[in-house]
């Protein structure tokens, strides 16, 4: 039985001193939560890139294959992140005469697909923790389709898995919320948190949408976008080791 295939059943979860303590052994650290309004949410969905895996080795390559140095093709990256554009503006900044489309194969083949060193290290225990806590856990981002398989093989502990490829549509558009919400099966948006590190294509139009979001602040995009004064955020985390616990003090 894959992780996929392991029933969940949200009234077995223990109850929240027993999870407050068990978390605390474990040595997540507990945070002060922001009192969102509302029920807490059945299911976590979470956004791949930067979230779950850590893309410096993707970058780096990216910056072999064109030539230039790491920290050339970060600074640029940056500055377009900074600017509100597409990263993919980077590859004709940087390289004006090479197609980056056509290096995609060779990208691939020296990244040898994502592996366990790719992984954040705090995303197994607290995917672990999630689910031992009774909440369904998804994994759904922007990701060619071929992620999908090595994801499995890293056996995360997740119920539910797409990529934007399989799911026909990318962020930001409210289109692929609906289909995240199809693809855990839940009745209202509001059951669900969505966690992504990007302001434009994961909290604002997740809220949008209605479901419950937590910014992780961590990679590129983490550290460089800010959110509208006027945007309501119900979770604002550095790294995912309080997730747990928080969403168990939410539940109450």
């Amino acid at each position: 039985m894959t992780t996929s295939e392991i029933p969940i059943d949200p009234s077995a979860a223990p109850p929240p001193d027993e999870v407050e303590d068990h978390l605390r052994e474990l040595e997540f650290e507990p945070a002060a939560l922001p009192d969102p309004d509302g029920p807490a949410p059945r299911t976590v969905v979470f956004d791949i890139g930067e979230v779950l895996v850590d893309e410096t080795r993707v970058w780096s390559i990216w910056a072999d294959l064109l030539g230039v140095s790491p920290l050339t093709f970060a600074a640029v990256l940056g500055a377009a992140i900074s600017q509100g554009e597409d990263h993919h503006v980077v590859f004709p900044h940087l390289a004006p005469n090479i197609v980056w489309e056509e290096f995609l194969d060779e990208h691939e083949r020296r990244l040898g697909g994502l592996q366990e060193q790719d992984l954040y290290p705090d995303v197994r225990p607290c995917l672990a923790e999630l689910r031992s806590l009774g909440f369904e856990v998804a994994l759904a981002g922007n990701q060619p389709a071929i992620r999908t398989a090595q994801l499995q093989q890293l056996d995360l502990p997740h119920d539910r898995l797409a990529t934007s490829d399989e799911l026909g549509i990318e962020k930001p558009d409210p289109e692929f919320f609906a289909s995240v919400l199809r693809l855990v099966d839940a009745p209202e948006p509001s059951d669900v948190l969505y966690v992504g590190d990007r302001i434009d294509n994961d909290v604002t139009p997740a809220a949008a949408f209605g479901m419950r979001t937590c910014w992780l602040r961590r990679g590129p995009w983490g550290h460089l976008q800010e959110p509208d004064d006027d945007l309501d955020i119900d979770l604002v985390l550095e790294g995912l080791g309080e997730l747990p616990l928080l969403l168990a003090e939410w539940r109450g």
